[in-house]
């Protein structure tokens, strides 16, 4: 065993002559421990959040989408495309085909964005899982076509769940001069019915602004024949996102765009990883603050054991050995802080998953009751080299400068 850490390991769990100094070092784990354990349980509440925000847009957004790079939309008979609908890991694969549109009912009107989608839409995404009312997901039927709003978009028209009068669809002519003289004849116009039931995302974005309909009444609207803004992809179970989705990049090539439903949501994600980067930075400092309690706490020490540092130079210890003993009590410090501080940042991170002990409040104004926790052991392993770096820099200086200034 290295002799300065077997001395090092004696004097962090002996007595030491002042009764103060077993305080002060204890102090000094309880402090890298809190702040270990403050960065165990934020990080994990950031993770709980992304990972709640991800679940809502798995009910609406696909695996794998692809759009054109440039342009609005693009032949979904492409050969390319169809092959790639014809890959063995795809297990659904559904057009869709996007437009902003006025829509109207009775006296009120609100700006939308029309989506239009196959009727395997229902086996593409979970979109059961966020529809409510009492009528179930209708596209369209031989007579008419529906509409699946968004919760907002709803509250917004004024139409309830359930309306019975129908909802007017204006978007502008593709082609055509615009008459000045009777505006209302550059606009294309068309009906939609209630099917029963709207869909709420919790995302403004989606619960105020979409409309899911059939892509042919969109098409016959835009006067489209086989374009689509997008192709919306599930793949079977145990294919590997990631892998399925270089492998339908190279396919189709710069002309194409391919992404998972992180890279569709990135603005969302962006925001949510600069916050927990941000945290993380916070965190660090206290725990850089932290640190100085251990450096305390070993000039305390060095004071204390003076007289075995002179016994040690009479039997031939030469000032690195010295030195290199009073290293190791305060990497032994700031580690035993961080496993003491992972440890039962773990075990308040199981409790609150279990039992939801700390609520957000605000009654039922939110998503869920209880703040949401997620371990990432990604996460752990960062936090514990974190902590073991910034602790063992903290140290390294103050000591040989003070093992030289009180020795």
């Amino acid at each position: 065993m290295n002799l300065s850490f077997y001395i090092a390991r004696r004097y962090l769990f002996s007595k030491k002559k002042h009764n103060a100094i077993n305080v002060i070092s204890a102090v000094s784990v309880c402090g890298v421990t809190l702040a270990t354990l403050a960065l165990v349980c934020t990080l994990s509440v950031f993770n709980g959040f992304q990972d709640m925000v991800a679940t809502l847009f798995t009910a609406f957004d696909p695996e794998l989408k692809i759009t054109v790079r440039n342009g609005k939309v693009f032949d979904g008979q492409d050969e390319r495309i169809l092959a790639v609908c014809a890959l063995p890991q795809v297990e659904i694969s559904t057009e869709v085909l996007e437009e902003h549109a006025m829509v109207q009912y009775k006296d009120r009107q609100a700006m939308a964005t029309l989506k239009g989608v196959e009727d395997n839409f229902e086996e593409l995404t979970a979109i059961d899982s966020i529809l409510y009312g009492a009528g179930r997901f209708m596209l369209s039927d031989p007579v008419v076509n529906y509409a699946v709003m968004g919760v907002e978009l709803v509250s917004t028209l004024g139409t309830g769940i359930q309306f019975v009068d129908p909802l007017l669809v204006y978007v502008p002519r593709r082609e055509g001069r615009v008459n000045i003289s009777n505006p209302a004849s550059s606009f294309n116009m068309d009906y939609l019915y209630s099917p029963g039931v709207v869909f709420a995302v919790n995302q403004q974005k989606y619960d105020s602004q979409y409309i899911l309909t059939s892509l042919p009444f969109i098409r016959n609207l835009l006067d489209y024949t086989t374009e689509v803004s997008a192709i919306e992809l599930k793949l079977k179970p145990g294919s590997r996102v990631s892998a399925v989705k270089k492998e339908i990049a190279a396919m189709l090539g710069d002309e194409f765009v391919v992404q998972n439903r992180y890279e569709q949501q990135a603005d969302v994600f962006r925001i949510m990883e600069v916050e927990k980067l941000i945290s993380y930075i916070f965190l660090t400092f206290i725990l850089l603050v932290a640190c100085f309690n251990v450096i305390g706490s070993l000039s305390m020490l060095i004071l204390d054991k003076k007289e075995d540092v002179l016994t040690l130079r009479n039997l031939g210890a030469d000032d690195k050995l010295i030195s290199r003993i009073f290293l190791f009590e305060g990497r032994m410090i700031t580690l035993c802080g961080a496993l003491f501080g992972i440890v039962l940042g773990l075990i308040l991170c199981f409790i609150q998953q279990k039992f939801g002990v700390i609520s957000l409040g605000g009654g039922n104004s939110f998503i869920v009751d209880a703040y949401p926790v997620s371990v990432h052991w990604q996460d752990i392993l960062l936090i514990l080299v974190t902590v073991v770096v910034v602790g063992f820099l903290s140290v390294w200086y103050p000591v040989r400068y003070l093992t030289k200034r009180l020795l």
